[in-house]
């Protein structure tokens, strides 16, 4: 009997065979948090008799939730962080830098075959390597740290194959949104969502991140791609020297499920306060009057994202009642749109930007919304008080109709104002 590839990544680093459903503990070959979870992790590492990392540079922390610090109290914990990474010589990626998510990806820390932990619920992101990046507790964390390994339920496995065409102005957002829509928020719960097909193929990495992104929003503990000549080619590109195995699975492998979506027919499509699945096609919900869009977060803030808005956008201005927000998912996106005129283009239709970092969706500052608003966001999930304000409405769609709807101060279908190409 043939094994997904979830079983083959987690049987490699167990040492032994393992199928869904199995026990055992796997060495973790990195492990992240951030400043939301860090000094969660460094509280349950006290609490070993030793608490020695036993890897230390296979170890980082990002200052990206609120970056830069908006009170004295989140001070305080950036600055226990910055004292840990110098005691324990770990990597640490200050206030500014970027994303966790992304930050993996950029720098070559997220490669085929590999296992990751990070203490953050959008930790499967790393998926599109080929990767099986799990989301964890602080303390689940910790006890990688100290022992380089921990327990593991290996989870069963839905293929979601993606099939068709899409149509103009419609995105992997508006993909990612269909496909909770249908499991519904606890439709997959514990198990891991292999990716594949035809649409999938045809994705760029960075629309692919999109649907791993928000694969927790309908219960998975994790998602995952088969790694392709678009992986290799970036990391060969970007990291040359970086070694790594890449894993597939068996022809013969067993899912629990194998659901295929064809999106031919997709509309762009918004997610509804307060729940992702309760998503509806952008036309039922036109006309709807919007206080502040936000374009960013680790699901949609890359240089792609950007330069999309920026199509729609140029030679435009944001709708005087409405504040356009945008914060680029790393430096390396800020410069990049910086040298290819994305940020001018986004600064002159009256957008503000922002630092690279996560402030707005968690809520912690840069945009918090008053009681009543409505909020149009590229981000991943719009539960009561998402953005800092349960009296507020968050509605999610791409970063295409974010930007249609900041010109008309009210949701619109992209495809009133994107040309493709």
């Amino acid at each position: 009997m043939g094994k997904t590839i979830i079983e083959k990544i987690l049987s490699i680093h167990a040492g032994r065979s393992l199928k869904a459903g199995d026990t055992a503990v796997c060495k973790v070959d990195f492990c992240y948090s951030q400043d939301g979870t860090s000094s969660l992790v460094i509280d349950s590492l006290s609490g070993f008799k030793n608490s020695r990392l036993k890897t230390p540079s296979n170890y980082a922390m990002f200052i990206d939730h609120s970056a830069p610090s908006p009170n004295i109290g989140v001070s305080s914990v950036h600055q226990s962080m910055r004292e840990f990474s110098r005691k324990n010589h770990s990597l640490l990626y200050d206030a500014g830098c970027g994303i966790s998510h992304q930050l993996v990806l950029e720098k070559g820390i997220i490669l085929p075959g590999k296992l990751v932990l990070g203490a953050d619920s959008h930790t499967a992101t790393g998926g599109i390597m080929g990767a099986c990046c799990i989301a964890v507790g602080s303390t689940d964390l910790a006890v990688a740290l100290i022992y380089g390994k921990n327990w593991f339920k290996v989870p069963d496995t839905y293929k979601v194959i993606i099939k068709g065409k899409l149509k103009k102005g419609v995105f992997s957002k508006d993909i990612a949104i269909e496909v909770v829509r249908r499991f519904t928020a606890k439709g997959a719960t514990y198990k891991a969502i292999e990716y594949s097909g035809e649409v999938i193929d045809s994705l760029s990495l960075e629309s692919r991140a999109v649907l791993t992104n928000m694969t927790i929003e309908f219960g998975a503990k994790t998602a995952i791609m088969v790694p392709d000549k678009k992986v290799f080619k970036y990391l060969k590109k970007s990291f040359p020297n970086k070694k790594f195995s890449s894993v597939y699975p068996d022809s013969d492998a067993v899912y629990e499920k194998e659901i295929i979506i064809d999106v031919s027919r997709l509309q762009p499509m918004v997610s509804n306060p307060h729940s992702v699945d309760n998503a509806v096609p952008v036309d039922k919900v036109e006309g709807l009057r919007i206080d502040q869009v936000y374009i960013g977060t680790c699901t949609n803030g890359r240089l792609e994202d950007l330069e999309i808005a920026a199509k729609i956008l140029k030679g435009r201005k944001v709708y005087k009642d409405t504040k356009l927000l945008v914060a680029p998912a790393s430096r390396r996106v800020f410069s990049e749109a910086l040298r290819k005129g994305i940020i001018k283009t986004l600064i002159d239709s009256g957008a503000i930007i922002l630092t690279c970092g996560c402030g707005p969706c968690v809520g912690t500052h840069q945009g918090i919304p008053a009681d009543g608003e409505v909020v149009l966001s590229t981000a991943n999930r719009n539960f009561k008080g998402r953005m800092g304000n349960p009296k507020a409405f968050i509605y999610l769609a791409s970063p295409a109709t974010a930007a249609a709807s900041a010109v008309r101060g009210r949701i619109t279908n992209p495809n009133r104002y994107y040309k493709q190409g």
